[in-house]
Parts: C-alpha cells; structure tokens; sequence
C-alpha cells in the first residue's frame, strides 16, 4: 500500500501516496503537537521510498535520525490506537546547514538566485531592485555568471563606471542605488550571509536520493540560526522550490511523488511581499505539483497562507487553535469553514477543545475526494521526539554519502585578488602604456564596453580574467549565450 498512517479517529485515517503531491497544510498553536504530525508523515514518505526535504528551526526533529525508545506514554498511545507492531527505527537522514556548523554546507552562486529574490533578501525598495535587475541582465546577455558577493561588487562597479551608455540600453541606473546595493550586500556578509554564496553549489538531486534499502532520504536543513534571519531562511527556501519548478521534468499524475518539501514557519514566506512577487509564488505552487513534487506547509495559523493557495492544500492536519484574540478567533473560523463538512462534528468548537496530539484531519481519497474532517488521534512516529547529542549528529554527517562533495569549499582566486595583481602589473609597467594605449582601437557602445571589460585590454585586467573560476556550472559552451530565467529568477537549464 502507498498510504501514511496519520491516526484514528471513528476510522483509521490514512494519506494515499498517490495524492500527496496535492500539497498539505500542518497548522496549530505552539505545543500542540505540529512537529510530531510532520515526522510521521516524513518518515511515512520515506518508508515509502519518497524523499524529504524540512527544515528544523528548533532542533526537535534532528530525532528522525535515531530509533525511538518505549515509554510508559508511548505504549498508552499505541494501545489506544491498537497497534501492536510498533519498533523503533531510524530514518536515512542527510543534515545541511547554510553556516556548515551542524551540516553539509548549502550554496548556490548569486547567477542562479536571480536578482528577484536575492532583491528579497537585501531588503531592497523598487528602484534598487530596478538596478540590480540592470546588472544580471548586462551579465546575462554576455553569459557570465556571477558566482560569489564578489563577483556581484565587480559587475556592480562596471555598471557605475558605464552607466551613461548601460542607462541609454538598459534603463536608468543611478550611483545612489548602487551604494544602496553595495551597502546592503555588506550587511548580509556580516549577518553570514556571505557563506551561502560560492561553489560548490547545491545540486538538487542530491536532495532527491534513496538508500540502499530504497528508503526515502529525509534531508534536514538545520536552521536554528538561520530562522533568526527570517528573510534569507525564506528566500532560501523559495529558491529551492523555484530550482525544482524551473528543472525538473513534467511527470503529470504519479503512483508517488518525486520529492516533498515541508516548508515550515510559512508565514514567513509571505511577510511583507510585493504583489508581483506573492502572485508569483502562487504560480509556482500551483503547477509544482505536475513535477511530481508536494508542499506541505507548517505554522501556527491557516490564514498565515493566502487564500489563493490555501485552497490548493489538500491534504491537512489541523491542531488545536486558542481563540484568545479576535484574530485567534476569526482564524478559528476561517479554518472551520476550509474543512469538508461532518455532520457529527462543530468544527468551531472542537478545533479549541484539541488536546496535543489531536488533530482534525482530511486528506483526499480515491478520486481526489475530500474526506470528511475526522477528529484524529495522531499516530506516534517511529523515531526518536526530540534533540539528538552532537556525536550522535556527528556520526550522522560521518555515515553520508556526499559530505566529500560539499564539505571542502572550492577556493579560487576571487575578482578583487585578480584586480590587485593586475593593478600591481600595471604599476610596474606604466612607461610603456601610453604608447600602447595610443595604438589601440577603440570599440563604441555597451557591445564595446562589455567586450572591453571582459576580454580586457591594456588598460585593465578583463573580467574572463578575474572571474573565471568556474565554466562547470555555465549555460552555455560559448560565452554571448544568452541565461534564461524562469519565473522566480532561476536559472533553466532544460
């Protein structure tokens, strides 16, 4: 059977396989049992050999890595639900961490972010976005791809050496902005935002593995210090789901998804974003799901969701809500009013009545039919609920089979080095410039810029020189190629 156990309620209650790309919904006050509700359903995807990708903010589901031990609880749980086969067990888990303390370092390059969302991330307004877009774009159509904050400070200094004649092509592009961006990619270095940025870049089938015994693997992206950096752990996440719209293959209607993604803290997802931004978003998770991969989205209130796609959620557990405020109230009943109907239910009463570990759940059943909302004894999971020991996650990282490809750090020789060596060069062989300069054609317009500040010339050392630390990762086998972007900004390699 291709289905997840979730719980019992006046019948067993199940996730089929062959739904679960229909994307889902975990919500509930804090303490009410969200995070246990999440690991039955990423160890149940896994034993089905689908894999995982969540994000651990607090540190509590690293236990899917380690086999759970009985307990007088436990049993009492098992026993009302009437199972008899419960064992502990181990999930596969592979651990990341954007900083690579508790992890597989995580990069990307700023080419494959796309100026969107890194827009996003810097916190910048309209205009210096405007900007930022100017100057992917002139790197775009001359296929050069920007792969570390110091290659993003070397094009933005074209861009303020040429604006005149890159304004004239590409639209205005002010100083002002530029220090703007300079200024904020100088915060996000010293908030460590810079480690995110480099090579090796994350490839994501790596994320998209099963084990020898055709488990699932769960990644767990340690982000008990990156949550405190709300934007870039939410942007991050964002470009993940983009890297996967914008790459993988139509599949249509599967036995099993390719992959799900748990997106935990949601609300932060769509805090303050621009509309243009929200509605893509919105796309993106409307048609993820025809790649084969399903979204489930974790917080504390449904109505952290937009409508548009909390009505594409099918499948969902819903914990206990408190109604103290007029906001707890009102997400009372909007949340009862999202439910398929049960004539022996008053949503409105029972979902403030929960007690942790209950839920109300429906999940889509054959047909894609809503099953009536079932007030749920949550299954235990079979691993271990809670933290684990630093040797245990030690022992973890030791045992995975692509900490060799992330660990070490590729460390090229960066742009700003290049440029020194090159102005060191120049120094020394000033006399004879003049007369070489004299004798040098010039080129016009941005075709002449950009060919002359990449190819460079006597003057200054060209950008192929100072960037070239990386062809493995490029579009294309010529460099004019233009990228092509999808719809957050990503790079689409098909």
């Amino acid at each position: 059977m291709n289905d997840i156990y979730v719980g019992k309620g006046e019948r067993d209650v199940y996730l089929l396989g062959k739904y679960a790309n229909r994307h889902g919904l975990i919500a509930g006050a804090t303490g009410t049992g969200k995070s246990v509700s999440l690991m039955v359903l990423a160890e149940g995807f896994s034993r089905l050999g689908v894999p995982v990708f969540l994000a651990d903010v607090k540190g509590d589901l690293a236990g899917l890595s380690q086999p759970g031990q009985p307990s007088d609880k436990l049993q009492a749980r098992l026993q009302q639900l009437g199972i008899r086969d419960w064992a502990g067990q181990a999930n596969p888990v592979v651990f990341w961490d954007v900083y690579g303390q508790n992890g597989h370092p995580v990069r990307t390059t700023i080419s494959e972010m796309g100026a969107p969302l890194l827009a996003r991330v810097l916190e910048l307004n309209d205009t210096q976005e405007g900007v930022l877009s100017v100057a992917f774009t002139v790197a775009d159509d001359n296929g050069l791809l920007l792969l570390d904050i110091d290659d993003l400070r070397s094009m933005l200094a074209f861009v303020a050496e040429n604006a005149k004649e890159i304004s004239g092509k590409y639209g205005l592009v002010s100083t002002q902005s530029i220090g703007a961006i300079q200024r904020a990619l100088l915060q996000l270095e010293k908030d460590g935002g810079d480690q995110f940025f480099g090579e090796p870049a994350l490839d994501l089938a790596d994320f998209m593995r099963r084990d020898m015994t055709g488990r699932g693997v769960i990644n767990v992206l340690a982000a008990e210090s990156l949550i405190h950096k709300p934007r870039l752990y939410a942007t991050f996440l964002l470009w993940m789901l983009s890297e996967l719209f914008e790459n993988l293959p139509e599949v249509g209607d599967v036995e099993l998804p390719n992959l799900v993604f748990f997106f935990d803290e949601a609300h932060l997802l769509f805090a303050d974003v621009p509309d243009s931004l929200r509605q893509r978003i919105e796309q993106v998770v409307r048609l993820i799901r025809s790649k084969g991969v399903g979204v489930y989205f974790i917080s504390q209130l449904p109505d952290d969701v937009p409508d548009q796609i909390l009505g594409q959620l099918g499948n969902r557990i819903q914990h206990a809500l408190r109604a103290f405020t007029p906001r707890d109230q009102k997400a009372v009943r909007i949340a009862a009013e999202t439910f398929p109907p049960n004539p022996k239910l008053n949503v409105v009463e029972v979902i403030t009545q929960l007690g942790v570990g209950e839920a109300l759940v429906t999940t889509l059943q054959e047909g894609g039919v809503p099953l009536p909302v079932e007030r749920t004894l949550i299954a235990p999971p079979r691993c271990r609920i809670g933290a684990i020991s630093a040797q245990e996650r030690a022992n973890v990282r030791q045992l995975s089979p692509i900490g060799g490809k992330y660990d070490t750090p590729v460390n090229r020789e960066s742009a700003h080095e290049r440029l020194q060596q090159r102005a060191q060069a120049m120094a020394m062989a000033e006399p004879t410039r003049g007369k070489a300069q004299a004798a040098q054609p010039q080129d016009e317009g941005i075709g002449g810029l950009v060919k002359d500040w990449l190819l460079g010339n006597n003057r200054r050392q060209g950008a192929i020189e100072a960037m070239a630390k990386s062809t493995m990762r490029t579009v294309g086998n010529q460099l004019g190629k233009q990228i092509l972007r999808g719809v957050l900004g990503s790079i689409m390699r098909r």
